[in-house]
């Protein structure tokens, strides 16, 4: 959430400006590939889909322990999902052109969510660990099996370019509304499959991170299964490329490998060396997530930051202005959030 709150704006800024090296290859860390390709941005969206998994264990298990039944909790989930779904055509379309529906985007990185989390519900529900991951192992399978053996008209079997990709062929046979790229939408119906993988995968973290085991044993069983994960992903993409763009099964595979890092190398750092003081500057952000996405959206961060403090920049070189700019721009979103976490005021769905 820092990063999409203004502080990969702020890095990508500093490009080409201080002369080192690594700034540089940070600020170009911010931004996807045309095409195939991966960089760290790419991994941003994914890490909510597998934190929505890890929440997910977790809120199943203490309802169904307070007595909801299932009826109870799919409610719940299906409800979730209709109001992420409607939040995220607002967030994507605002002024929302009601009257002209073929310009309304009906798809959005909030609806995909509340899919995937609906999804991820049921199988919880009705599978096991084993059974969930067959089921990961499945669509994933399908889904590569269907980009290279499904003909798309005037193009075949097989073509993942961009024109000739069948997730293109899809939506626009079946996605109404505008399309984000003209031929195709990221977020559209066919990659909604191997999306919501990551989120299941992300609920046996949560899993892992409930059991009883040692803290040790949870920190080395999340180790292992991020190992498994990113080593799968990069030996499947030397044939089945990484994109973002297609959620192709590698790409799935690598971020849900990454997560599982990133998320024994948090467990072993603040809950087994309880170094948890510096964490909260993140923790502000991130108790109220879906409030400063939106808010990020509606609300306009960089004018107010110019309009603060561009009187005192005066005797800075012209070149840093706008990475000053940025950066108050991403302090003064902190202290709306902090405002927030200070008043215990939470947006939650």
């Amino acid at each position: 959430m820092l990063l999409i709150s203004g502080g990969a704006t702020f890095l990508v800024l500093m490009e080409n400006k201080t002369g080192f090296a690594w700034v540089d290859w940070l600020a170009n860390q911010m931004t996807h590939p045309a095409w195939n390709g991966y960089t760290f941005y790419d991994f941003i969206f994914p890490l909510f889909l597998f934190i929505a998994g890890i929440s997910l264990s977790f809120s199943l298990n203490k309802r169904s322990n307070h007595g909801a039944t299932k009826v109870d909790l799919y409610k719940k989930a299906f409800w979730r999902m209709i109001i992420l779904i409607i939040l995220g055509i607002f967030y994507k379309n605002a002024p929302v052109p009601f009257f002209n529906p073929s310009d309304i985007r009906f798809v959005s990185v909030l609806g995909r969510i509340g899919i995937a989390v609906m999804v991820t519900t049921i199988l919880y529900l009705n599978f096991s660990k084993k059974g969930r991951m067959g089921w990961v192992a499945g669509i994933l399978l399908a889904y590569y099996a269907a980009l290279y053996l499904i003909p798309v008209p005037g193009y075949g079997a097989g073509d993942l370019s961009f024109e000739g990709n069948l997730v293109g062929w899809i939506d626009r046979n079946f996605l109404p509304g505008r399309l984000l790229q003209g031929t195709y939408d990221e977020l559209g119906i066919l990659t909604q499959f191997p999306a919501l993988c990551i989120t299941v995968l992300g609920s046996q973290a949560g899993d892992i991170l409930r059991s009883k085991d040692p803290q040790m044993k949870k920190f080395q069983t999340l180790v292992i299964a991020g190992a498994i994960c990113t080593v799968a992903g990069l030996v499947w993409s030397l044939h089945f490329p990484i994109n973002k763009h297609l959620w192709t099964s590698s790409y799935i595979l690598l971020n849900s490998g990454m997560a599982f890092l990133f998320m024994a190398g948090f467990y072993w750092v603040i809950d087994i060396q309880n170094y948890r003081k510096w964490a909260f500057f993140f923790q502000v952000i991130g108790l109220n997530s879906l409030t400063i996405y939106l808010a990020y959206r509606f609300i306009d961060f960089t004018n107010t930051s110019h309009l603060l403090f561009s009187g005192l920049l005066s005797p800075i070189p012209e070149l840093w202005h706008e990475v000053f700019i940025a950066f108050g721009a991403m302090m003064l979103v902190w202290l709306f959030l902090y405002f927030l976490y200070r008043n215990r005021l939470f947006l939650k769905i």
